[in-house]
């Protein structure tokens, strides 16, 4: 091999760190969800960025081990866990197509009879919710949730922050009349109170970079986790679920997303990003502060900014 054949493999540690020192030095940070007065209170000066390989190597920048509400985040485990559940029959409840409009949005579920587009509108979600919440007492299905977590991101510490569902269920209407519209197309099986009770409490776990970079690793790597080979779902689901993170996981703004950043991936109110590299790696980032579609401005930023450094487009 000649000298000119030599391709420079840049440093993962060296360019998760740059790009967190880089990201603290901005100021434009967008701005914190106040619909959510919990949220409200998050301090929008903080940032984090945990890279996860297939080697296991972890690399962390910024406030990667401090711990924020994953919110819609979430909508991808539960996703998963219900899919596990029920497989295809899923399908029947909720579309699989970019909606093109707000996560929160009633007009488009209107229109389409109570359907609602994709598992990662908060209709959606609402739904694949009331799946998991079938045949069992709320406290059983949230516990269900918690423990696909805990067990993914190898961690027993990831909770609930009751302070966030709280706040949650107080000021959560919209959700509520989103429900309500689904339950009056037998959409939703059970009580609506008691499905946003669950769907409240799940978007209300904790859970830092670290950890949700750690429980995203199966979609990463063909639906196994590669540190002990344990198969979490089929090679076949972690595409689908992956393609759906590419075409809906940012709601509005995730095509902007695909076009900037060029991978799947899963975006909060809290702040945080689930991103995934297929074959590659797991990354989670988090800052606060949104922007107008309801996605972390910095967050997506540090991802394209990783993606360009790294060359990990799914479009290279």
């Amino acid at each position: 091999m000649v000298a000119s054949e030599f391709v420079h493999v840049p440093d993962l540690n060296l360019v998760v760190q740059e790009i967190a020192g880089e990201m603290r030095a901005r100021a434009d940070r967008g701005n914190v969800a106040t619909y959510i007065p919990e949220l409200a209170r998050v301090d929008p000066h903080q940032f984090g960025l945990a890279v996860i390989d297939g080697d296991g190597q972890v690399a962390c920048g910024g406030d990667a081990d401090v711990p924020f509400s994953i919110q819609s985040v979430s909508k991808v485990f539960t996703l998963t866990l219900a899919l596990g559940k029920f497989g295809d029959r899923l399908w029947r409840r909720v579309g699989r197509e970019p909606s093109g409009s707000a996560f929160n949005s009633i007009v488009q579920l209107e229109h389409e009879h109570g359907i609602p587009r994709n598992p990662f509108i908060n209709p959606g979600a609402i739904a694949v919710t009331d799946l998991i919440l079938s045949g069992h007492q709320p406290r059983e299905a949230l516990g269900e949730i918690l423990r696909f977590m805990r067990f993914l991101a190898d961690d027993p510490s990831v909770t609930i922050d009751e302070k966030v569902a709280a706040s949650e269920q107080r000021t959560g209407f919209r959700n509520a009349a989103l429900a309500n519209y689904m339950k009056s197309y037998d959409v939703l099986d059970n009580p609506v109170d008691l499905t946003l009770g669950v769907y409240f409490h799940q978007c209300a776990i904790a859970m830092s970079c670290r950890q949700l970079a750690m429980a995203g690793r199966f979609l990463a790597h063909l639906g196994r986790n590669p540190a002990t080979g344990h198969s979490v779902v089929t090679a076949e689901r972690a595409r689908r679920i992956n393609a759906i993170m590419l075409t809906c996981g940012h709601y509005d703004g995730s095509g902007e997303f695909a076009y900037r950043v060029g991978l799947p991936g899963k975006s909060g109110v809290g702040g945080g990003i689930l991103a995934i590299a297929p074959g590659k790696a797991s990354i989670a980032v988090w800052s606060p502060g949104l922007d107008a579609t309801g996605n972390s401005h910095l967050g997506r930023i540090a991802l394209e900014m990783l993606t360009k450094r790294l060359g990990w487009s799914i479009f290279a």
